[in-house]
Order: C-alpha cells, then sequence, then structure tokens
C-alpha cells in the first residue's frame, strides 16, 4: 500500500501523524510512504530524517492525495482538503465528525473510506487513540489553569497551590475519564482542593482507592455541578461520549453565580463542548471571557506540546495503521473489531451512529458494507 502522512494545516498544530521510526515499520511491511515536505518539522524530526527512513518527500499534500492508498493526518481534513480526497481512499485520522457536520457531509460526498482515531475502541470500552492525547490534554488543562488564574492573563489572581497559611484554589473537574483524571493528578499534586465527578459509582471507588487525599469524588448531578461552580475558581470539563456530541453541563445561567475571574477549561471542545458557552479557540488567541468567567477553549491542545504528543500518539496509532496497510480496511474490519469501530463515513454512508445522530442522517451499520 502507498501511505501518504500529510503536513497538518489547522492553526498551530504542530504534531505530525507518523515518525520515521513509524516510516521505518511500515517499510518493513513491504509498504511506500510519502511524507509531505516539513511535515515533521514541528515535532522535531526534519526531512532528513523520513528520507533515511526510507520515506519520499513529497512537495505538495496534492500529489499525496493523488497517489496515496491511505493518507494519515493528526487533525480532521479542513475545507480546502476536502476536494483533494478520492473516492475509496482510506483516511486514518481524528475526525471528531459529530461536532462538523460540514465535514461529515463533504466525506459522504467524496465517498473515501473514514477512519477515526477517537471511535477505535478495545472491549473494556477504552480508546486506545484517544487515551495518549486525554492524558495530555488532561495534563495541559491544569497547567493553562493555573496560568489564566494570573490576573495578568484575566483571572482573579489565585495561585493553584496556595502557600503556607494561605487556602489553595478549588478545582472542579467534571468527568472521571482518562483527561479527568489526569486533571485531577496534575491539580492534586500542585496541592489545590479537588472534586472530582463521575456518573460511574464503580469508577468512582476506584479513583477514590488511587487519589491522593485531596481529591475529594463526588456523583455527578446537575444539583452537584451547579452548587461547586459557585466556589470553582477552576473547572475543567471532561465528559466524552464516544463518538457523540458531548452534553452541556455548565450552562448559561450558572456564569453569573461564579466567581469574577474564575477559569474553565472545555476539554471536550472538538465534541462540541460541555460548557453551553463554549466556543474553539486557538493558541495564539487561546481565551475570551463571558460574564466575568475566563474560558479556555483551544480544540487542539496538545499541539502545543508537540514532541511529546507525537511520540505518545504514534507509539498507539502505529500498530493500527499496519494491520490497515497490510490487510485492507475491509479484512482488517473482518479480523479486528476495534478498527471496524473506526469506521464513522464509509462509501458515502454513515457508519457510526453517534454521527448519524448528531445530524439525522440514516446510519448504516458497516458489517453491510464488509
Amino acid at each position: 500500500m502507498i501511505v501518504g502522512v500529510l503536513k497538518e494545516i489547522k492553526a498551530e498544530e504542530n504534531r505530525v501523524a507518523m515518525t520515521p521510526a513509524g516510516v521505518e515499520v511500515m517499510r518493513h511491511n513491504g509498504h511506500t510512504v510519502l511524507v509531505e515536505k516539513g511535515a515533521g518539522v514541528g515535532s522535531g524530526f526534519p526531512d532528513e530524517a523520513y528520507a533515511a527512513a526510507g520515506a519520499e518527500i513529497v512537495a505538495t499534500p496534492k500529489e499525496i492525495y493523488d497517489r496515496a492508498d491511505m493518507v494519515m493526518h493528526v487533525k480532521e481534513p479542513l475545507p480546502p482538503e476536502y476536494d483533494l480526497i478520492r473516492e475509496g481512499q482510506i483516511v486514518f485520522t481524528y475526525l471528531h465528525l459529530a461536532a462538523d457536520e460540514e465535514l461529515t457531509q463533504a466525506l459522504m460526498q467524496r465517498r473515501s473510506v473514514n477512519i477515526a482515531y477517537e471511535t477505535i475502541q478495545k472491549a473494556d470500552g477504552s480508546l486506545p487513540l484517544l487515551t495518549p492525547m486525554s492524558e495530555v490534554a488532561g495534563r495541559m488543562a491544569i497547567q493553562e489553569a493555573a496560568k489564566y488564574l494570573e490576573m495578568t492573563q484575566g483571572g482573579q489572581g489565585i495561585l493553584l497551590a496556595g502557600v503556607p497559611g494561605v487556602e489553595p484554589a478549588t478545582v472542579v473537574v467534571i468527568g472521571g475519564g482518562v483527561v479527568g483524571t489526569n486533571a485531577a493528578k496534575m491539580a492534586c499534586g500542585l496541592g489545590a482542593k479537588v472534586y472530582l465527578l463521575d456518573m460511574n459509582l464503580q469508577r468512582l471507588r476506584y479513583l477514590s482507592d488511587v487519589m491522593p487525599a485531596n481529591c475529594f469524588l463526588l456523583m455527578s448531578s446537575p444539583a452537584t455541578i451547579r452548587e461547586l461552580a459557585k466556589k470553582a475558581d477552576v473547572v475543567i470539563g471532561a465528559v466524552l461520549i464516544p463518538g457523540a456530541k458531548a452534553p452541556k453541563l455548565i450552562t448559561r445561567d450558572m456564569l453569573p453565580t461564579m466567581k469574577e475571574g474564575a477559569v474553565i477549561v472545555d476539554v471536550a471542545i472538538d465534541q462540541g463542548g460541555c460548557f453551553e458557552t463554549s466556543k474553539p479557540t486557538t493558541h495564539k488567541n487561546p481565551t475570551y471571557v463571558v460574564d466575568g468567567v475566563v474560558h479556555y477553549c483551544v480544540a487542539n491542545m496538545p499541539g502545543a506540546v508537540a514532541k511529546t504528543s507525537t511520540l505518545a500518539l504514534t507509539n498507539a496509532t502505529l500498530p493500527y495503521a499496519v494491520q490497515i496497510a497490510n490487510k485492507g480496511w475491509k479484512r482488517a474490519m473482518q479480523e479486528n473489531q476495534e478498527i471496524k469501530l473506526g469506521a464513522n463515513v464509509v462509501d458515502g454512508k454513515v457508519t457510526y451512529k453517534g454521527v448519524a445522530d448528531a445530524f439525522g442522517l440514516e446510519y448504516v451499520p458497516i458489517d453491510t458494507l464488509l
């Protein structure tokens, strides 16, 4: 198979979908790898490193789309790329289609095979290609919240950790999955008072065993969120329904009850956001203020720490990419249920229920196409 690795064109996105080490693995499996010029520079991988690993350096994304059987991105295709995607071409990347009807319709029209990193799922319910970026985003969420609590950044002038004799910040983390757990760990490590909310009692029992004493586990409910929002200095939105739109947990009418200069970080923004007042922002312009509350809603948070993120992501994606390249998408899905769950839009049909439900489109089970 010819595999194409594209340069990211999303604002301030420096990650890359494959490292030179990944190219070497693909070559050992008998595949040709095309890498767009400069694709890895932001992650510390120059073109020379890819060439040394056996990749062919290609000047334009059009040439990659024209030649490759499978194209790999980190972020979703953007409008300038829609017309480059060929019928039957495999697009393997983060898609987050439930929050993007325009992209969903474009991929249906192109009749390509679109496999989303974020919906590949193991039998235990874990999301192996979302996990590494969720770990990064969860840890970053606290790092960013601590910065935007500073008065010069629009916050209320509170040190997250506090100091002896002065109370630390109160951090509320909504969602006890990978993002939420990593955010809570970071906040606890800095010495904040942390409330971690989840709706799964078994998960809360597990977390109560492993989290430090300054982490308080609570069952999530609208009433609990309303009350905690009033005393929170930081709220982290870390709720995920795989492949579907995120629920709105902090509503507009809650904001006036919150502290002036409180910070909310919406890590679910790729899936539409879990705060009613959330809208996607960029690393260049990461925040805005509504009713005195600082909103941080950067849609590609791990892109700011591209070197760490690229290595963490490609460690997870490469085995799946190799399977798809070795077997073709149909056989790979027939033999691996995890890859089958990654099918979102195939041959013009929506094959992931969460995406179909988001836009009222017909859902076609992927099994009917295999």
